[in-house]
Formats: C-alpha cells, structure tokens, sequence
C-alpha cells in the first residue's frame, strides 16, 4: 500500500474497506445474476457504532426500512449483508418479509442479535429476491480480512459499474493511528440525494453514533449530495458508516482537539467515493467537475456548481468537445440562485470564456482539445461573497442510452 499526505489525511492508495482492524468481508455468486458475484457480507469483530444517510425518494425499498429499524434499536451494528441483480424495490409486504429473513439468516450466520445486521439491496425495481438463492448467500459466504476478501464484496455490489470504487486514508487522533476505508457502487440513477447508489465506510475509530451520523452527514452534503450522472434518483440508496472503536482513544466529538482530523478524513473518503461513481457514469468518457467560488454562501455555490454539471446540454457539449459556454450559462440563469450577469466569470480549464457580462475571445480548438481529456474542469467565479462549493458528473454519450435501453435485457 502506498502513503499520499495531503493537509493531515494520509491516503492509502490501495486500502480496502478492510484497511481499518476489526473488520471481515466476503463475495460471492448466489445465482441473483448469470456469473458474476451477487452477494456480499461486511463483518465488524466487535459492535460498532454507526450513521447512516439514505434516499429521499418517497419509493424506498423494503432494506431501507429494515435497516432503519435496525440502527434505530441500539445504533449499533455488526454485520451488513448486500445483494445486487434485485433491488427488492416496490414489491409490497413480501418484499419486506425477505429482507427481514435476509437480516435473520445472516444474524444466525454469525451469531449476533438481528438489530446489529443491515440490509442493502441493488438491481432491478418490482422484483422479488429469489430467497433459495439468498439463503445459498447467507449460509455459504465467508468473510475474512484479506484484501482479496474486501475485492470479492466491492464486485458483488456493482450492476451497471465498470469498476471498484474504494478510498482508505489514515489520520491522527491522540497521537494513534486511526484508519477510515469506503468502498461504494453507482453508475446510472445518480443524482442525490442520493441516487442509485450504495456507500459503505469502516472506521477503528472511537466515536459515539450520535456523533458519527453528524460527521458523516457533513461529509455527504459536500460530496455524494453534489454528484449527478442523469438527474435521476433510486429507491435504494444509502451510505452506512461503522466505527468499532478498535483503536482506543478518547471518543471523538466536535470538543475533541482532533475532531478537524477525523471529519477531514471522511470527507476525504466519501470525495473520493463522489468522484469514482461520477466518473464511472452509464456510457461516461469523462469525469466533470464544477467549482463556483465568489457567491454569497456555500450552499449557493453548491446549488450553482450542481445545476451546471447536471444539465443535459452541457453534457452532450463536454461530450463533443464543444466549447459551446451559452449551455453553462443557461443552466446557471434558471439555478433558482439570484446572480448577476455583469457579476460573472466563466473558464473551461484555464481559458477564460466569459466575463463580467461580455464574451471574451479565446481560440475554439484549444479548448477543444482540452475538452477532450478524462476530466473536464470548469470554473465559476461569482461577485456576491465568500461561498464556494464544487459538485461532479460526467458526459452524456450514446452508450448512455444503450444501457438504459436494455437495462433489463
């Protein structure tokens, strides 16, 4: 594994969910799909705290609920069970029966009370789990705390994904080491909060629940909540996060002299997750980050950057290397945020486009050609204040609509 610092948060580059001690996993193929890997386990040693963030769709899949009920008994838990091919969505009162076996067959599996299991699901909405098959998975799984082990359960969560999504980084907290790993999938639905997209983060650290859920909410709003693939959201979606306390430090809080360490660790996880979800987008060539600074708070900037990177005709520009900044400013003028146009600076990279309400000249195969990199930068600097934000997402391309017209098939 290799060790990148940057401001107090050193990366793992090549950390796993299982990069933090305590923690076991395991993949393997239940039958849910043709061949590839369809289930997967995370096991904590010991009971950890947790927090977690789910989808603000009104359609929430039955795991949802039986997670929810899960961590509102203890705020603890021990085990988290996923499944992919099905997302056990919209499917009534026998769908959530299923899930509750799921939690009870995986609870008995490794001999903790149902409350410390979650239910994850992803896949296809409106149909049921072939339960044969998810007792197979629950009985037969194997978790240990080999890296291979954390790459067998980042497999068996991704549908559409063309690749593991993982961050690991270390910080510093009473002079210890503590270690925080994420793994996440998500490809098509994307636009939180959340989207079809499903997040899990492992720390050692000692944290209480309560805590752990602000932390991890701070750490969603300024990225999975600033990503869009295609303006669409899931049924399904939720980012969990455990602390087992393995590393024994005076429990973190916000009074804590090295809170700033830990949140900064989180964010830097989830950031990471954002971007790899965003860049591995149905169909994506390109990875789009948006960056408004200038305006009059950070949730302005937010909203801003987000509306930018969401808008299908910026998209499809960034997709032919189309120059084209009338796209970026139209989808900045109807943000519901109240800019001034004579206020306003636009680049693509590092080529100034507009400013201050005129077009400025730039030569249009130069940015082109910039445009045709694997990551599109473009810039926004408003005149109202001292609020920035940043949000990401990808080109909409032919292969996009491939996909999604066949999803099923």
């Amino acid at each position: 594994m290799k060790l990148v610092k940057e401001k107090g948060v050193q990366r793992i580059e090549g950390g796993t969910i299982l990069s933090p001690l305590g923690y076991k996993a395991g993949g393997l193929h239940a039958g849910l799909r043709y061949a590839k890997k369809d289930f997967g386990v995370i096991y904590s040693e010991k009971p950890a705290h947790c927090g977690a963030v789910y989808t603000q769709s009104h359609f929430q899949a039955a795991p949802l609920k039986v997670t929810q009920e899960s961590i509102s008994q203890t705020h603890k838990l021990q085990a988290i069970v996923v499944n992919s091919a099905i997302a056990n969505a919209c499917t009534g009162e026998q769908g959530l029966k299923d899930a509750y076996q799921t939690r009870e067959w995986i609870a008995d599996r490794f001999q903790i009370p149902e409350e410390y299991v979650a239910v994850a699901s992803t896949g296809v909405i409106g149909e049921w789990l072939p339960m044969e098959k998810m007792k197979k998975g629950c009985t037969e799984i194997k978790v240990d705390g080999n890296p291979e082990d954390a790459h067998a359960f980042q497999q068996a969560i991704l549908t559409t994904d063309t690749v593991e999504k993982t961050s690991c980084c270390q910080v510093l907290i009473d002079g210890k080491t503590v270690t925080i790993g994420g793994c996440g999938k998500g490809s098509g639905m994307i636009h939180p909060n959340m989207a079809t997209m499903l997040g899990f983060i492992t720390t050692d650290a000692t944290i209480p629940s309560d805590v752990l859920q602000s932390a991890l909410k701070t750490a969603i709003d300024q990225s999975f909540n600033q990503i869009t693939v295609d303006g669409e959201t899931s049924t399904n979606d939720m980012v969990i996060s455990m602390a087992n306390g393995m590393v024994e430090h005076d429990a973190l809080g916000e009074s804590h002299p090295d809170w700033h360490h830990f949140q900064a660790g989180l964010n830097t996880v989830c950031e990471d997750l954002a971007k790899q979800i965003a860049r591995d987008g149905e169909g994506a060539t390109k990875l789009v980050e948006v960056s408004v600074t200038g305006a009059n708070s950070h949730q302005d900037a937010n909203i801003v950057a987000k509306k930018i990177v969401g808008s299908n005709l910026v998209k499809t520009a960034i997709f032919g290397g189309d120059p084209n900044w009338g796209r970026i400013v139209g989808a900045m003028g109807h943000s519901g945020v109240d800019l001034n146009p004579h206020q306003c600076d636009i680049s693509i990279g590092d080529i100034t486009v507009f400013s201050n309400g005129t077009p400025q000249p730039f030569n249009e195969e130069e940015v082109s050609r910039y445009m045709q990199a694997e990551q599109v930068n473009i810039n926004v600097f408003l005149y109202d204040g001292e609020g920035k934000g940043k949000a990401w997402g990808c080109d909409l391309t032919y292969d996009y609509v491939k996909i999604n017209a066949s999803y099923r098939t």
